[in-house]
């Protein structure tokens, strides 16, 4: 195998570009930039799609890349094991099938399937690992990047397989091969080595070998982005830490916030954290462990078994110096658990059964004699009282108050498990029934959420039907939601959370009649304010019910139902009739592109929930200027503060497009005329009826004609032609305004389309380099 991958890259997406399939080439340019830099949101948008066209297609070596990319950030910046496994294992047969087996980024299947089972149990899977490394490795070319990953992949392995001084080794035969054939070793090959040398104790010479990595990073003429800033700079406090540089590892160690945000950082973020807390330089608190205990149960849902197991440890051990005592047993039973789940517990079943003792030998405290106030406690200390005080007397009440004390720190499994022995022993407590459902939910456990369902169904059916009915929501399952709560109104018709789930689902699916449907028999089952006890509040009409009712009735063109509801929240209309259309503010609307980016978007608030799109836009925004469009009520972002209202606006999430305007777009590009014949452009072109939005800045320019080094201050702008005139008019106005104009204006497309002669702007093009 020699074919390069970046150059199949490039072919693949030119080819694509030149058929047409636009946003497959967008996708195959954009994904693995979105699972290198850990744009989540933005490759889970783009993938499916993406993948559905290049099965369309017929292009299975797309097919191999795109699924290839998505694994990468499924496994290495999300830290999956078995929750990709299937995947992992469906890609590696895909990619050795004959239509795939040539494709240059195939063999990345293997580097895939790997690393999941690394996530998984790497210790426990090493002699598997680096048999389908080693047969690999054998067949690629040290010219080739793959060589780089697996040479890597096997590193970590040999370290799983406790020889950190045979993983060195490893890396520099690589990197010796590397550079015989041309190339340079990758920044991630410092991260190797420096992890070698670490588990080897020569923390000094890893430093070292982070510096080098780095200073050939920057000399092959790439720059840092803030993904490699973020781990160089966890991978170095790291080593500081252990050398007893505390100052200067704070300063180097990421902000908790960004280990919150990147799983992929997180492993040394804790190691570190516990070299610090022992010197005194970082507090061992309750939220230092109710951050590791958070991450570790994302692990624990991802099926990465090893790393999660890794951190409870670092956890529990945190908690025995804490003493706190409820948390460190809970810890520990977490920890007893993942070792079923392992292939080999050499080495730290040990250190689960050390920890357990440690964590008994805590002192226990007393049981408090009056109830205690939560808020006005540590909360580790509050969770000892409250284990103490449910020890001597159990109850309900404390078992709820222990569950959601637990719940607080982190421990949601061990907070379900505390409720699990009440509900199974007393299954008519209610309450207690419904915490454990919310805490099942957060938590993700599926077989949880559907064993206590059973058992709500054989007491109270209501119950049940309102336990599936949030599951389903919480893993996007909308129209199962809506089947749930149809069967609890149908025993329960006064439900009105239910209503406000159901009708939120309906919205999810796009039907607004149904949503609309649902608020309104909200507002007909909704207790009065005046009436309502405390336990009742939640069955009131909450302002938010009437703005989601606005918004649906907004989107079904009920203009009536939308003065009902904006009379009952106070607001007040131009008109009493016909459809809402005022200029009520100026606003943003949060929209997609196809990649999945977000895209913000200028428009005027013209009612409670609806507003005119501004710009002029592009294709990969499906919305154009003056589209009406129904947004939802939710503010996104936070309200000005002191001295900062001057050029705020609220931003809103759009729901759905309601009456398209119909405008087209074409672009103008050229050299920037100047300001004052900009805005004269700009003028004659909205009095004639024309838009005009530019997207340039002071940064743009373009080539100088009469200087071969220089360069011209440049305009890049969308023309918008409305549906009531045409591509020829707006030619023409465009030919009248720009006359005479010492630098011509580009407007290819617009020409072209107009019937007009392209050859005046396929010279402009070429003479401006545009």
């Amino acid at each position: 195998m020699s074919t390069d991958i970046w150059a199949w890259v490039q072919d693949t997406h030119a080819a694509l570009t030149e058929a047409g399939h636009h946003r497959l080439a967008a996708a195959i340019a954009e994904i693995a930039g979105h699972a290198v830099d850990g744009r989540d949101e933005q490759l889970d948008a783009l993938h499916p799609e993406a993948l559905a066209s290049a099965r369309a297609l017929g292009l299975p070596w797309v097919e191999v890349f795109l699924r290839h990319w998505r694994l990468q950030s499924l496994l290495n910046k999300r830290h999956q094991g078995e929750a990709a496994l299937g995947e992992a294992v469906s890609l590696l047969e895909f990619a050795h099938r004959e239509e795939t087996a040539d494709c240059p980024q195939s063999v990345c299947a293997v580097q895939d399937f790997t690393i999941c089972h690394a996530n998984i149990d790497g210790p426990g899977y090493v002699a598997e690992r680096l048999d389908v490394l080693e047969e690999t490795l054998a067949r690629v070319e040290p010219s080739r990047a793959c060589f780089d990953c697996l040479s890597r992949e096997y590193a970590d392995t040999l370290e799983d397989d406790a020889r950190p001084a045979d993983a060195l080794a490893h890396l520099d035969r690589a990197q010796a091969r590397i550079q015989a054939a041309g190339g340079t070793a990758s920044l991630a090959f410092g991260h190797g080595r420096a992890s070698a040398l670490r588990r080897l104790g020569r923390q000094e010479e890893a430093l070292a070998a982070y510096d080098a990595a780095e200073l050939a990073h920057v000399a092959a003429g790439r720059r840092l982005d803030e993904d490699d800033r973020r781990k160089l700079g966890v991978g170095r406090a790291l080593l500081l830490a252990e050398l007893g540089r505390y100052e200067l590892a704070l300063e180097l160690l990421p902000a908790p916030g960004e280990a919150d945000r990147y799983p992929d950082i997180r492993h040394r973020w804790a190691a570190t954290a516990e070299a610090l807390t022992a010197a005194g330089a970082l507090a061992n608190d309750a939220e230092l462990g109710a951050r590791l205990a958070r991450w570790a149960a994302y692990l624990d849902t991802a099926g990465s078994h090893r790393p999660c197991l890794d951190l409870l440890l670092t956890a529990t051990r945190l908690a025995v110096r804490r003493g706190a005592r409820t948390v460190a047993l809970t810890l520990c039973g977490e920890a007893a658990r993942k070792l079923t789940q392992l292939r080999s517990t050499a080495g730290v079943a040990d250190q689960v059964a050390q920890l357990s003792a440690q964590a008994e030998a805590l002192p226990a405290p007393e049981a408090p004699g009056e109830l205690l106030d939560r808020a006005e406690m540590d909360p580790e200390q509050y969770v000892d009282a409250v284990a103490a005080a449910q020890a001597e007397a159990p109850g309900p009440d404390l078992a709820v108050r222990l569950a959601v004390g637990l719940a607080g720190l982190g421990l949601g499994r061990g907070a379900a498990a505390v409720l699990w022995e009440r509900v199974e022993r007393e299954p008519g407590e209610a309450e207690t029934a419904r915490v454990l459902g919310e805490l099942l939910i957060e938590a993700g456990d599926g077989a949880g959420v559907g064993r206590l369902a059973e058992l709500q169904l054989a007491g109270s059916p209501p119950e049940a039907y309102w336990t599936r009915a949030r599951w389903a929501a919480a893993e996007g399952r909308w129209a199962e939601v809506g089947e749930h709560c149809a069967a609890l109104f149908a025993v329960r018709p006064e439900a009105v959370n239910a209503r406000r789930l159901a009708a939120g689902a309906a919205t999810r699916l796009g039907d607004h009649a149904e949503a609309q449907r649902l608020y309104q028999e909200l507002l007909t089952h909704a207790v009065e304010a005046a009436e309502a006890g405390p336990e009742q509040l939640h069955c009131t009409v909450q302002e938010s019910d009437l703005w989601h009712l606005a918004t649906a009735a907004s989107a079904n063109h009920d203009w009536a139902v939308v003065r009902e509801a904006g009379a009952r929240l106070g607001l007040e209309f131009e008109t009493d009739s016909g459809p809402v259309e005022e200029a009520w503010q100026l606003v943003t609307v949060r929209a997609r592109r196809d990649g999945g980016a977000t895209a913000d978007l200028p428009a005027v608030r013209t009612g409670p929930a609806t507003a005119r799109i501004l710009p002029v836009l592009g294709g990969d925004v499906p919305l154009n200027h003056r589209d009406l469009v129904v947004f939802s009520p939710a503010r996104l972002n936070d309200p000005p503060g002191p001295g900062e209202a001057e050029g705020w606006r609220p931003v809103f999430e759009l729901l759905t497009l309601l009456d398209p305007a119909g405008w087209t777009t074409y672009w103008l590009d050229g050299v920037w005329p100047g300001e004052a014949e900009w805005l004269a452009l700009r003028g004659g072109l909205q009095e004639a009826g024309f838009a005009v939005w530019a997207y340039s800045g002071t940064e743009y320019a373009v080539a100088d004609p009469a200087d071969p080094e220089g360069a011209l201050p440049g305009v890049y702008a969308a023309v918008g032609v409305p549906p009531t005139s045409g591509a020829a008019a707006a030619d023409a106005e465009l030919a009248r305004l720009t006359a005479g104009w010492p630098h011509p204006l580009c407007w290819l497309e617009l020409a072209e389309a107009a019937g007009a002669d392209p050859a005046p702007h396929r010279e402009v093009a070429e003479r401006y380099g545009l």
